[in-house]
Order: C-alpha cells, then sequence, then structure tokens
C-alpha cells in the first residue's frame, strides 16, 4: 500500500480544539472488524463491551511540560520540544527555527535556564544541553508549556496540564498523551475492576516517531523514531494469564499495541522487559498479542491510521472514517473514540 491510501477528507470544524467538559462524555464508534458493522455509543459502553475474563492494558507514561520558548544570543525567538534525556545527561530536542540553531548556538529561557546545542542528529532532531543554573526539571517546571499538537490552534491553557494527560497517568516521558486513554474516568475503571477485568500497565514514552509525518509515498522507506517502553513481570503475567484462559487483550491506544507486538512471541506471549522500539504496523501486519483496540480518530496519511487499518481492516476502517465524518464525529487528540472488536 501507499501512503496516498490512507488520506481522506475532514472538515476542519470536526478537529476538536477543547476536551469535553466530562471526560467520559466522548462518542464511540464501535467498529466490528469480522462483518465491517458499525455501531455508535457512548464511551461509557465499554463497561458493557469488555468481558469479565479480559484484560485492559494502559498505557501509564505522563506527559511532560517539554515545550519551552526562549530567546537566542541576539534576541531573536526560538522553541524547543525537548523529547527524552540520554543517559550522559544531554537531551534529545526538536527545534524552530531549525536551520538557526546548530551546534554551540544557546537558547535561554530566563534568567537561571539555557541550553546549549551541542550536535545535529538528523531527522529534525539535535542533541542540546542544560548550562544554567536550573536543570531540566527545574526548567520544565518554571517554563515548560504542555506540548498541545499544532492542530489545536490555540496556547495551551492551565487546564490543559490536567486535562491533556490521562487519570492513571504515573511515569514522566511523554511528549504527546497516549489519547485513548483520555476518556477514562475512575470510576469507570473501578467498575471494570469491580466486575473482574484484569487492568495491566505497561509504558511507552510517546516520542516524534508517534506523529512524524509520512513524507514518503513508499512505506518500506518511511523510518520510525525510537521510543523508550518498560512492561514489568507482574503486567506481561496478568496479560498471559488473562489470554491463555480465553480472555482477550484490550489495548488502549495505539501506543499499546506497539509495545505489546514489540514483545510477543510467535504464539503472542509477552516477555517482560524494557528497552527502545522503532516498530511501523501497517498492512498488511499479523497481529500476534492484541484482540480488541481502544483508540481515538487520527490525522490523514499518519502512522496512528495505518495501525488501525491493518488491525481493524482498510475497507473497513477508511469506511468508518467516512460514517464518523458524516456523523459529525469529534476528531483527534481531544475527540471522539473508536473501539474495534
Amino acid at each position: 500500500m501507499r501512503t496516498s491510501d490512507f488520506d481522506y477528507q475532514l472538515p476542519p470544524s470536526l478537529i476538536a480544539q477543547d476536551p469535553l467538559p466530562d471526560r467520559g462524555a466522548s462518542r464511540l464508534l464501535i467498529l466490528d472488524r469480522a462483518t465491517g458493522a458499525i455501531r455508535h455509543g457512548r464511551f461509557s459502553d465499554i463497561a458493557e463491551l469488555i468481558a469479565p475474563e479480559d484484560v485492559l492494558v494502559l498505557n501509564v507514561s505522563r506527559v511532560i511540560p517539554a515545550r519551552l520558548h526562549g530567546k537566542r544570543d541576539a534576541g531573536a525567538p526560538a522553541e524547543l520540544l525537548l523529547v527524552r534525556e540520554l543517559p550522559d545527561g544531554t537531551w534529545l530536542a526538536m527545534g524552530h527555527p531549525g536551520g538557526k540553531l546548530k551546534p554551540g548556538r544557546t537558547v535561554r529561557f530566563g534568567d537561571d535556564s539555557a541550553v546549549q546545542v551541542v550536535e545535529m542528529l538528523g531527522g529534525g532532531l539535535r542533541r542540546v544541553q542544560f548550562v544554567g543554573p536550573l536543570d531540566a526539571p527545574g526548567t520544565l517546571a518554571k517554563y515548560g508549556e504542555v506540548p498541545l499538537p499544532p492542530y489545536i490552534r490555540r496556547a495551551p491553557r492551565p487546564e490543559d496540564r490536567e486535562r491533556y494527560q490521562t487519570v492513571y497517568a504515573a511515569h514522566d516521558g511523554s511528549i504527546a498523551a497516549p489519547t485513548a486513554g483520555l476518556h477514562f474516568t475512575p470510576d469507570l475503571l473501578g467498575r471494570l475492576r469491580d466486575k473482574g477485568v484484569a487492568v495491566a500497565e505497561v509504558d511507552l514514552h510517546v516520542g516524534p516517531g508517534t506523529f512524524k509525518p509520512v513524507e514518503t509515498d513508499d512505506l518500506a522507506r518511511h523510518a520510525m523514531h525510537d521510543e523508550a517502553y518498560r512492561v514489568s513481570d507482574s503486567a506481561a503475567g496478568s496479560i498471559n494469564e488473562r489470554r491463555e484462559a480465553g480472555g482477550r487483550v484490550w489495548a488502549v491506544g495505539t501506543t499499546v499495541v506497539r509495545t505489546l507486538e514489540t514483545l510477543a512471541g510467535e504464539r503472542g506471549r509477552i516477555a517482560p522487559g524494557a528497552g527502545e522500539t522503532q516498530l511501523f504496523i501497517h498492512p498488511p501486519y499479523s497481529f500476534r498479542a492484541v484482540d480488541r483496540l481502544l483508540t481515538n480518530f487520527h490525522l490523514p496519511r499518519s502512522t496512528l491510521l495505518m495501525l488501525v487499518c491493518a488491525f481493524g481492516g482498510y475497507d473497513n476502517v477508511m469506511r468508518a472514517y467516512g460514517e464518523a465524518v458524516r456523523e459529525k464525529y469529534r476528531f483527534y487528540s481531544y475527540g471522539d473514540a473508536m473501539a474495534i472488536v
């Protein structure tokens, strides 16, 4: 398949600019991948869709206030998006204006914080080092902004620090939210647990690879950036135990899918571990570890849409997207949800 196969028309008015007042009030499009049948409901309906013997897998990575606005030495503005810390204490970052942020250049965020560009790494990435009195955590706490995606055409507000974050986020490291989880409330998770559903937690720290545009029409030529993951012994054990007993694995979001598929053996058994993944899932792909998928609606031509099409079937998913547009679903990070069963 080609990148152009994953295009679709979306009216800008359907791109959600704000979260709903109630997390759990999102709409839910339910797609049966075996028959192609589509149903419409509310996100809270998943309490009936998920069976007591199933396991729900959450990505508990937490979004950091990774966007920093500063000034170059001559006073011109600059922006950095911190990606992740490296073992030597430097950071991977993306910068704007990219052509000006070369090795040796400094960006200051205040009298107490600055970074120096150390090395250009390609793919829009550079290595930077904090050189002011404040270290990276201190700088992010004082000057960092919530890294809302560019299709949200407004400045971050204080409430985004809570709403662009899942209620179960635990471990700092992501520069974008695992948005399928934004719809969950503590009450809904409690109802699922009371029903007998197992809940397993994994980490995949969302990096630029998740939203990097596919710039070639030949999918084989697209390279994903590394993203760090971790799955504990207990999480892997819970997933394997439920699946081997006949339960189904529900992945909450594409990040969970990529984590589990990275660690799955030929029979779908999950091996615990930590590392980095560049797994790029697109049709055709044979899934080994995931039986059900909860996800949001994704950008045209994106790797996320490609993964969803691989799971739900290309024709099914593209037809469901057309239905969602006609029914005026809310799209993207703060938008509505889709369950593929």
